[in-house]
């Protein structure tokens, strides 16, 4: 049974647009709980597209702080491809349901979380 974790806007976003290095933790032990606690086998995070975001540079900054949570879960040796940044329009359209299909092919490939 695979479990996706997905992070949208309200959930993240918000949480990075002020852009310091707390945010960063924040965003960090977010993704760390959802890999451990929650049993995720992957996380995605779900920003406004880069030039539409209604919290000004919001999107652009959670993109910075999902690279930095990348970095640090190779660097722990977890796969990178376990977490990653899509930036869409708001609502359920074809674009989010390709997101979530990419997402679970790489669980597939990659096989359960190794938490």
């Amino acid at each position: 049974c695979k479990k996706i974790l997905v992070l949208a806007c309200r959930g993240c976003v918000t949480v990075c647009s002020a852009g310091g290095e707390r945010e960063a933790e924040i965003l960090a032990s977010l993704v760390r709980l959802g890999l451990r606690k929650n049993g995720a086998d992957a996380v995605y995070v779900v920003g406004c597209p880069v030039d539409t975001c209604h919290n000004v540079k919001g999107s652009q900054r959670a993109a910075k702080r999902v690279a930095s949570v990348k970095k640090a879960i190779g660097e722990l040796g977890i796969e990178e491809d376990r977490v990653e940044m899509f930036h869409l329009e708001r609502g359920l359209h074809p674009e989010f349901v390709d997101a979530a299909r990419e997402i679970d092919e790489r669980v597939r490939r990659m096989g359960p979380s190794p938490f």
